[in-house]
C-alpha cells in the first residue's frame, strides 16, 4: 500500500493498514483504524459516515489534518 493509510472492503469485512503508520504518532493510527472500521458500517464518505466518525472519535478532523501533513515515506 503506497498511496493510502488504510483501506476497507466492506462487502468482505476486510480492513488493511499501511505499515508506515507504525512510524506516525499513535493518534494517527487510531484515526485510520476508526476511519476504516466506520466504513464497515457506512461504505461512503457521506453524512452518516461523518456522524459515525464524530461519535467514535470526536476530534477526528484535527487528527486527519495532522495526518495529511505527514507524508507517506517509502
Amino acid at each position: 500500500m503506497k498511496t493510502r493509510w488504510g483501506s476497507c472492503n466492506y462487502t468482505q469485512g476486510n480492513v488493511r493498514f499501511n505499515s508506515e503508520l507504525a512510524k506516525k504518532p499513535p493518534v494517527c493510527l487510531e484515526y485510520v483504524i476508526v476511519h476504516e472500521l466506520a466504513h464497515l458500517l457506512e461504505p461512503s464518505h457521506n453524512a452518516r459516515f461523518h456522524s459515525l466518525m464524530s461519535q467514535f472519535l470526536p476530534n477526528w478532523k484535527l487528527i486527519k489534518a495532522e495526518l495529511n501533513r505527514l507524508p507517506i515515506q517509502m
